[in-house]
């Protein structure tokens, strides 16, 4: 029998962070992102029509709080799984995060690294709750056990990068990034390294959620605004 796929609804009201969320998590196997929301009254309508295994949820909407829509969606949708996905890091937000159900909670800016981590682990308790109709308190423990491990081989970490991430493209671009003092657009960076839009985009947002560099949204007196990238790293 063949393994189910992950059908993904991701509620957020930011289109860059849409985008990014649906791009890496449509690169791993099994999972699918099916449809997207801007906020709470929309996601509720989509709900009557599809229902997902899985919602990458924003706390902060324009209509109501994502804590809020999480206990709609617990009260309504007990088989739909969230993961909170935030720049809430307020000790109460995480605690009702928690008496809510949700399976795990990443504090914007995302580390790319973890976010994968958090959807693969998903993906493996789902498939063990699925295949085991009973379990001991070994397999619950490792269950609830998470993720966030540094693997390592005598001692040395050995850094693993996610889906279109390669490491000497990486390599070239942090050496091009270290040139740089100034803010830069996507376009403007892969012009310099010479690569093109879409590439040097995903690359500039991956050093991000490293810390390696900020980002700088800057409105001007026409059409969108356009966000500009600088480098933290000395």
């Amino acid at each position: 029998m063949s393994k189910e796929m992950i059908s993904v609804v991701i509620v957020e009201d930011d289109e860059d962070a849409v985008n990014i969320y649906k791009q890496f998590t449509n690169q791993l196997e099994y999972y699918n992102v099916i449809a997207t929301a801007s906020s709470g009254s929309q996601t509720l309508q989509l709900l009557k029509v599809i229902q997902p295994q899985l919602i990458l949820l924003d706390v902060y909407l324009p209509d109501m709080n994502g804590i809020e829509l999480l206990r709609e969606i617990r009260k309504e949708y007990r088989g739909i799984d969230v993961i909170m996905i935030t720049a809430a890091n307020d000790t109460n937000t995480v605690s009702e995060a928690i008496r809510g159900g949700a399976f795990g909670y990443l504090i914007k800016p995302i580390i790319i690294d973890k976010f994968i981590a958090t959807l693969k682990q998903y993906d493996v308790v789902r498939e063990q709750l699925h295949l085991n109709p009973l379990v001991n308190q070994e397999n619950i423990d490792d269950l609830f056990r998470s993720n966030n491990k540094v693997k390592s081989v005598t001692g040395i970490k050995q850094v693993t990068y996610p889906k279109g991430i390669d490491k000497h493209t990486l390599k070239l671009v942090r050496s091009k990034i270290l040139l740089m003092n100034n803010s830069l657009s996507a376009d403007e960076f892969s012009q310099l390294v010479g690569i093109s839009y879409s590439t040097m985009r995903r690359y500039l947002e991956y050093l991000v959620s490293l810390d390696e560099m900020e980002v700088e949204v800057v409105y001007g007196s026409v059409g969108r605004p356009e966000r500009k990238y600088k480098r933290l790293i000395q």
